[in-house]
């Protein structure tokens, strides 16, 4: 966290305020494109091929791809902004562009390895557009949100309340069952989407808690609160044993001595009995 501190303080001024705007300018451009130009969009796409071939425009115009087109595309496009907008103020703007670049260069970088593992493997040039989209992207901006404000509440299909870490719970496991039941390929780019936001997830957990010093210091504690705590129900007025110190011992309380005074099976019948 120190480097991205220093990072920010060096770097800071270079930061692109309101981010998200652009980002959801590019995927209505993408929108409009689809419905106007569908062929256009063809040149946008994510494809290592065409990058090494002098097209290299494509790592950075796959982003007006839209990744689906319903009459929820709107309301989607609204809230990503609405979320987006949320986690820039909470960040700052370098933050925010750090995150939302990191996952676009994570992505084109898995992308070009892909590229050449399966051109090792088969031979030939693999088309690898299909596994690239910003759904993920966006997935990731919706986990972040999750992590920095948990217990917010959105209305699903504007009518049930749920908390986003609940939403980010299901989101996860629907990712998970991906990561798991894909091949390779599917596996390696989802990975590259979400990589971004594993890096932050993992930078901003409190790993002193789980260190092995920090465990032995709270058993430690535990166990002199319970010593400290802990108290015998039977003591000796005559040698002060417990059963703490021979659970063998037997107590009893003497009918002939003034007061409630204990005694143990070893001075029961030998002490000499208060009186008052």
């Amino acid at each position: 966290m120190n480097f991205l501190y220093k990072m920010e303080r060096k770097l800071g001024k270079y930061a692109i305020p309101n981010l998200i705007t652009y980002l959801i300018g590019a995927y209505a451009f993408g929108i409009a494109l689809y419905f106007i130009a569908p062929k256009a969009l063809e040149y946008l796409t994510l494809e290592p091929y065409y990058i090494l071939k002098g097209q290299v425009w494509r790592l950075i115009s796959w982003i007006f791809i839209p990744s689906s087109i319903s009459i929820f595309t709107i309301i989607m496009l609204l809230f990503y902004y609405s979320i987006g907008r949320q986690l820039e103020l909470y960040w700052g703007a370098f933050r925010f562009n750090l995150y939302i670049f990191g996952a676009l260069i994570f992505t084109d970088i898995a992308a070009m390895i892909l590229y050449g593992v399966l051109l090792k493997i088969y031979g030939m040039a693999m088309p690898l557009s299909g596994y690239f989209s910003t759904s993920y992207i966006n997935l990731s901006l919706f986990l972040a949100f999750a992590v920095c404000f948990p217990e917010m509440e959105v209305r699903l299909y504007f009518l049930i309340p749920v908390k986003m870490k609940w939403m980010a719970v299901v989101y996860g496991v629907i990712i998970a069952y991906e990561v798991v039941t894909s091949g390779w390929v599917v596996r390696t780019a989802i990975i590259a989407s979400l990589l971004n936001f594993i890096i932050f997830y993992l930078l901003t957990r409190n790993y002193k808690s789980i260190s092995p010093k920090e465990i032995h210091r709270k058993k430690k504690f535990h166990q002199q609160v319970k010593t400290s705590t802990q108290k015998t129900k039977h003591k000796c007025a005559i040698c002060g044993r417990t059963e703490d110190d021979d659970p063998t011992l037997q107590f009893r309380y003497c009918s002939k001595c003034a007061g409630n005074h204990e005694y143990c099976q070893d001075h029961l019948f030998t002490h000499k009995h208060i009186t008052f």
